[in-house]
C-alpha cells in the first residue's frame, strides 16, 4: 500500500483558517468522524498524543508537521492534509520547548503498524524535497495537492 490508498479528496485541507493545532484536529477530526473513519475519542487523542509527543519539523525552508495517535481510535485508515499560508504552531520533535510554523501538516490516521512505518516513510520523503512541499503550497485545489504529493 502506498499513499495514494490513504490520501482522500475530502481530507485535505487548503489554506486552513485554523490557528492552532487543537483547531486543525478538530477540522480533521470532524470530517473523519462524518465518515465513519475514527472513534469518539481521535480528537482528544491526538490532541493528547501531540501535547506529550510534538511532531513539528523544520525543514530547509519550512515547518511541517506529522500528527498522529493510537491505532484503536482509527476505523478506516487515512491521511489528511493541511496546508496553512500563515502556518500553525507546533512544538518540535527534537526540542518540545522550541516552536514552529508548520505550513503542512500530515494528520495520520493509521491502524496497522507496517502501514504506518511505510507511510511516515514516505512522507518523509515528501518533506525531504522543498521542491515538492512549495508545489503543495501553491496547489489551489485537492486534486493539486495529491498530484504534488504523489509524483
Amino acid at each position: 500500500m502506498g499513499l495514494q490508498d490513504f490520501l482522500n479528496n475530502d481530507l485535505v485541507f487548503i489554506h486552513t483558517s485554523a490557528r492552532t493545532s487543537e483547531e486543525v484536529f478538530k477540522q480533521v477530526a470532524d470530517k473523519a468522524m462524518s465518515m465513519d473513519m475514527i472513534t469518539d475519542a481521535f480528537l482528544e487523542k491526538v490532541t493528547e498524543r501531540e501535547k506529550n509527543f510534538p511532531t513539528g519539523i523544520e525543514t530547509e525552508r519550512f515547518g511541517v508537521a506529522i500528527p498522529h495517535t493510537n491505532p484503536e481510535y482509527v476505523t478506516k485508515q487515512f491521511i489528511a492534509v493541511v496546508t496553512s499560508e500563515e502556518g500553525v504552531p507546533f512544538s518540535r520533535m527534537d526540542d518540545a520547548n522550541a516552536q514552529i510554523k508548520a505550513k503542512v501538516i500530515f494528520v495520520l490516521g493509521l491502524n496497522e503498524p507496517h502501514t504506518q512505518l511505510e507511510s511516515l516513510q514516505a512522507i518523509m520523503a515528501v518533506l525531504q524535497n522543498d521542491d515538492k512541499i512549495q508545489q503543495i503550497l501553491d496547489s489551489t485545489d485537492v486534486e493539486q495537492v495529491i498530484k504534488s504529493i504523489l509524483a
